[in-house]
């Protein structure tokens, strides 16, 4: 995903350091069931959509923004799914950050499927059940939107 200028503006003073920031993963479906999926340019991997919000923006508004800007897609968001603290991550230019991730289902309402940005390779519907090789991060949201069960979050360790 691109850094939003924001956070640029945030490493030119705290360098490297550890943030701590929001970001928001997204399940979209459409009438038939199929998940909107995108291979990233990053990473050359099938993924589900997510982006990070701006300041004072809605984690649904991101939702909305994020599978727009990256497939063309129109949706709207139907529940959260999970709230997760990801485990810290090292980016190759020595960036360092850990993500809050609020994931939402959504269901797609307009617009056809296709790269929309320069964050995508590819992207497209996929049936549930001939999905192409995904993380266990995506594999996790998926399954988790496709239940009725509340929503998901870690559970608490004992201190």
């Amino acid at each position: 995903m691109a850094t939003p200028d924001f956070i640029r503006e945030i490493r030119a003073s705290a360098g490297h350091q550890l943030l701590f920031l929001p970001g928001v993963s997204v399940v979209v479906f459409d009438d038939e069931g199929r998940v909107l999926l995108g291979r990233r340019v990053d990473s050359g991997e099938w993924s589900i959509i997510g982006g990070i919000p701006e300041p004072g923006e809605q984690p649904a508004e991101t939702a909305v923004r994020e599978v727009y800007e990256e497939t063309a897609v129109r949706c709207v968001v139907e529940r959260v799914v999970l709230v997760d603290a990801l485990r810290p991550v090292t980016y190759p230019n020595g960036d360092r950050c850990q993500f809050m991730d609020i994931c939402l289902k959504c269901r797609a309402v307009g617009g056809e499927a296709r790269v929309n940005d320069d964050e995508s390779l590819e992207v497209g519907w996929f049936p549930v059940d001939s999905l192409p090789g995904l993380d266990e991060f995506s594999l996790f949201r998926i399954k988790q939107a496709m239940t009725d069960e509340p929503t998901w979050f870690a559970p608490m360790t004992e201190h």
